[in-house]
């Protein structure tokens, strides 16, 4: 039997996904979406792109989730995109709702899903979706790490002019502004980043990486990334599917690690079938852990807020 993944959200992000999981050719697809026509059409223009590539892979639109059972894994990225000036915290209130109702249809029709948040802000609809749909941690990851990590390689790679095959960074912490970029353990063909770049264009990168999302967001104007994001998701569910065991940083649930707890985070997670296999913890020096810190205060202030909004 073939695998199934269902995408929650036809708009760019939930599309795009789906064009890059075709390619993978890993698993059949389902893209649902509220907009008549929207999910159906995609589904369909995707479907003949596969001839081209030479990839047999089944793809279907719906409006209803009736068309998601029996999902190996749901994707949620359904929700409002950020506007020029946003934070990803200002869609709080209006998200929080749409991935509840994803959430509980989705589990209605596939309980044993596992399921990938992309929703902004990630790591507090990761929390609500754990909680709503009463499922145990390790079935409940938040993508934001691969994406922050990739755009850290990107700007590393602009800078240094060289492949980015060979760079390897490290983002962990909320998917926010106060996200960690760990210079220490981020490196290029294994020397590492302090040691090949001045401070002053260190710094540059972190704080671009940081604000990259944002970047995209004042660049669009009506919409934020996709094309990254997407491409992250696949990777993840391309692990969990292949029982790869491949180690991403991720937003997870927090029991203990790295001093945190009742909260998802961005941490090194090893990903296999099951899901989340086990929380990766680095040894972190004082300035990186009290940067980790801070960012989880952040998100735990959202979480806060989140709990002011949704009876779980």
């Amino acid at each position: 039997m073939n695998n199934k993944v269902s995408v929650i959200g036809a708009g760019m992000t939930g599309a795009t996904t789906a064009h890059w999981l075709a390619e993978r050719e890993i698993a059949d697809l389902v893209l649902v979406d509220i907009v008549e026509g929207l999910p159906q059409g995609k589904a369909l223009d995707l479907q003949e792109a596969l001839p081209v590539i030479g990839k047999d892979v089944k793809i279907v639109g719906s409006n209803t989730f009736e068309a998601t059972a029996g999902s190996d894994i749901v994707v949620i990225t359904a929700g409002l995109p950020r506007k020029p000036g946003m934070s990803r915290d200002d869609l709080l209130s209006a998200n929080a709702e749409i991935v509840r109702n994803a959430t509980q249809n989705s589990l209605k029709y596939s309980p044993e899903a596992i399921l990938v948040i992309l929703t902004n802000p990630l790591d507090t609809m990761a929390y609500l979706a754990m909680k709503v749909g009463k499922l145990p941690p390790e079935r409940i990851i938040g993508q934001a790490g691969i994406l922050d990590s990739a755009r850290m390689r990107a700007f590393v790679a602009m800078e240094l002019g060289v492949s980015v095959e060979n760079i390897n960074c490290y983002v962990l912490g909320g998917h926010g502004d106060d996200m960690v970029p760990l210079v220490r353990q981020s490196n290029v063909a294994g020397v590492p980043l302090n040691e090949i770049l001045p401070t002053n264009r260190l710094e540059a990168i972190v704080e671009r990486t940081r604000k990259g999302g944002g970047e995209i967001v004042s660049l669009l104007k009506t919409g934020s990334a996709f094309y990254a994001p997407g491409a992250a998701v696949a990777q993840m569910v391309e692990a969990i599917l292949k029982d790869k065991n491949l180690i991403v940083p991720a937003a997870v649930y927090m029991q203990g690690e790295y001093g945190l707890k009742d909260i998802f985070f961005g941490a090194p997670v090893q990903l296999g079938r099951s899901g989340v296999v086990k929380i990766i913890e680095y040894k972190l020096n004082d300035e990186e852990t009290a940067a980790m810190n801070k960012s989880a205060n952040a998100v735990s202030q959202t979480i806060q807020a989140l709990q002011m909004l949704v009876k779980f």
